[in-house]
């Protein structure tokens, strides 16, 4: 935690100061610093299969700060950070434990050129994954709904009695050090991300199990409002403390993690339409067969005024016979309504029904509240 502090105002004071060197005729400079609070509340006996006396009531609360500092016409330098109480999100409520965390999502430098219709970009730092449609989505503003979709939260490992089962994310939400170029020309959009680990088992930039990773995605925008997207990723995966269980004369290398993705957007009239399908493979020290998981989600949200909106979320996961001898497959749906008091803050109400082989409805389910508030906060022109 410390580290990604130093990191992100590491990264301030270098822009600051790279600032105050350059010709005074330079324009277009300014700092930013847009906020957002959000408190929430939840309902579920998630925590209670582990500690019987946990309450099934929690809440919390989620600050998210986004400083960026322009340093004339191409170059920038950008942030995300987010402080909560635990539990907030909903998968972290299969705990108890009460704390507060800050992570910060992203902290990178940034450049961009645009030439007509064709605009490249280039960032080094701490990088949102390139998997994927909603790593990008991580404002409550922009999440229709409270949850976040199937495959960017914990895969919950069959557990034994009594120990909680976090398990790992599909593809983190909290970033990767790492570079990123990015393409946009005309109707089509390409990136390409070299990262120090994998996005299902990410590592700090100082850890020694680092083994870079390439992710790459890009899209097609059919016509205004309705664009298509893939996205891949390859690379070692596993812990160092794995590392006996290799075969003699193996290392992280022989050992991949591959990652597929499709995903959808569509908008017109009082509709929105977002949607992912993924695929996973894991390769583990002597198995006889890769561990595999298919990853699906549909979410529409409806606009039923200035004010209203009602939004739903169909998740699915269904994994091969390797994988359920720890994981289990589930489906996942949840609906929620929204309300916007004024444009600066949303009030959103929602259920969550979760769905397994073994016990078709859950007491995973969660009832949640969350109340929304954004804030200009620092915006300075230089």
């Amino acid at each position: 935690m410390k580290l990604n502090h130093c990191l992100f105002f590491g990264c301030l004071i270098l822009a600051v100061s790279s600032h105050f060197a350059l010709h005074a005729q330079e324009a277009q400079f300014g700092v930013a610093v847009p906020l957002e609070i959000t408190g929430g509340a939840i309902d579920t006996d998630r925590a209670q299969d582990y500690d019987p006396t946990a309450p099934s009531f929690t809440a919390g609360f989620k600050g998210l700060a986004t400083p960026m500092l322009k340093l004339g016409s191409h170059w920038y330098v950008y942030s995300a950070v987010q402080v909560r109480s635990t539990p907030f999100f909903y998968q972290d409520a299969y705990s108890a434990e009460r704390q507060i965390d800050t992570n910060v999502l992203q902290g990178y430098v940034g450049y961009t050129r645009t030439w007509g219709k064709t605009t490249i970009s280039f960032k080094a730092g701490k990088l949102a994954s390139a998997f994927g449609d909603f790593p990008l989505r991580y404002s409550d503003t922009q999440n229709a709904l409270i949850d976040q979709p199937l495959p960017y939260t914990y895969l919950a490992f069959r557990p034994a009695p009594g120990v909680p089962s976090y398990g790992l994310t599909p593809v983190t939400l909290y970033g990767l050090p790492g570079a990123e170029a990015d393409l946009s020309w005309r109707r089509l959009d390409a990136r390409f991300q070299l990262t120090n680990s994998n996005p299902y088992n990410p590592v700090s930039i100082t850890a020694p199990n680092q083994y870079p990773q390439w992710t790459a995605g890009g899209g097609f925008t059919i016509k205004q409002g309705l664009r298509i997207g893939v996205s891949a990723y390859r690379g070692p995966w596993l812990d160092s403390s794995l590392v006996s269980s290799y075969p003699s004369g193996m290392t992280f290398r022989d050992f991949p993690a591959s990652g597929v993705g499709v995903d959808g957007q569509w908008a017109r009239g009082h509709w929105n339409v977002n949607g992912e399908w993924q695929w996973f493979v894991f390769n583990f020290p002597r198995a006889t067969q890769a561990t595999a998981m298919n990853f699906a989600y549909l979410e529409l949200k409806r606009n039923l005024s200035p004010r209203w909106y009602a939004a739903v979320r169909a998740n699915d996961q269904v994994n091969n016979a390797a994988a359920s001898r720890f994981l289990l497959s589930r489906q996942v749906y949840e609906a929620a309504v929204g309300f916007r008091p004024d444009r600066r803050q949303l009030i959103k109400v929602g259920y969550e029904w979760v769905r397994t082989p073994n016990d078709p409805w859950t007491h995973d389910n969660v009832f949640g509240v969350q109340f929304v508030t954004t804030l200009d906060g620092l915006a300075k022109a230089l």
